[in-house]
């Protein structure tokens, strides 16, 4: 799934690194949020609950996942709920803001497209011989090559195996 088709969740953190996090979202893609950037942007001040989180690395790295967003209850507000009596709500932020303020995470994506492309080259095929032998499209070897496209797992055992003549193997590490 390229881009967003639905909702954008986030699934796991990866890697919090200073101030940045990079998340793996339902769509598939490994991202970084730079969160310097993102609140400076936002001209947090004092009285905001993410500005304990910016003043402090340790406060700031007890980010969790909190209902398919990120979310720091270390931090929040408190406020009244529906039945009058004060509640502490954690700070989480929207994931599709999240997601509209990150760039990809290119040490944690697939790069498929490009090694299908190495791959044909190698074996000295046009995009035209290697979709005839794999019984694709050269329009579509050219979208997965370029990465504007998904692959199936069973096209891809197609291209690997009829159209490039090896072995699909895949490994989970």
């Amino acid at each position: 799934m390229k881009g967003l088709r639905s909702i954008p969740k986030i699934l796991k953190i990866n890697e919090v690194q200073d101030f940045a996090i990079s998340c793996l979202f339902n769509n598939g893609e490994s991202r970084i949020i730079d969160f310097k950037t993102f609140f400076a942007e936002k001209k947090i001040t004092a009285k905001h609950p993410a500005y304990k989180l910016m003043q402090n690395l340790k406060e700031f790295q007890q980010v969790k996942i909190i209902g398919n967003t990120l979310g720091w209850s270390n931090t929040g507000i408190h406020a009244e709920n529906f039945d009058g009596e004060e509640e502490f709500y954690s700070y989480d932020i929207d994931p599709i803001v999240l997601f509209q303020n990150s760039v990809l995470d290119q040490s944690r994506n697939l790069s498929i497209g490009k090694t299908i492309k190495s791959a044909r080259k190698k074996a000295g095929l046009t995009q035209q011989q290697l979709a005839e032998k794999s019984g694709t499209t050269k329009h579509y070897i050219s979208k997965l090559e370029n990465n504007k496209s998904d692959i199936e797992l069973l096209t891809l055992k197609k291209i690997i195996e009829a159209g490039l003549g090896k072995e699909l193997s895949i490994q989970i590490v």
